[in-house]
């Protein structure tokens, strides 16, 4: 089992930044991908940014809603990821998921409680 701790969202004015913390533990992180989501008033969740594996150190995808204003880093360790969000719009107003997904045959996902990022106009 993974436990996540959140943190770092709040109320920002649209062109502000924001940066989001996620802390994990409970089993061997280093070799995990980890990242991301956000979920929006009546819509799905939606992947935002992420960290991934591999034997040559952790690679970073983005959603093109973020690339360009958001950056994803992760720790040496694999522990811990931080979301820094820069330019931020009304429509980046969400609840932001962090999320650790172990991949192989029978891939799992653990995810944080969320935090609410509101960004006013």
């Amino acid at each position: 089992q993974v436990q996540m701790v959140e943190s770092g969202g709040g109320v920002v004015q649209a062109g502000g930044s924001l940066r989001l913390s996620c802390v994990a533990s409970g089993r061997t992180l280093i070799n995990v991908d980890m990242g991301w989501y956000r979920q929006a008033p009546g819509k799905e969740r939606e992947f935002v940014a992420m960290t991934r594996w591999s034997l040559r150190g952790y690679n970073s995808e983005y959603a093109h809603s973020a690339k360009d204003r958001f950056t994803i880093s992760r720790d040496n360790a694999g522990n811990a990821t931080y979301l820094e969000m820069n330019s931020l719009k009304p429509e980046d107003t969400a609840i932001y998921y962090c999320n650790v997904h172990v991949p192989g045959p029978l891939p799992i996902d653990y995810w944080g409680q969320g935090t609410q990022v509101t960004v006013s106009s």
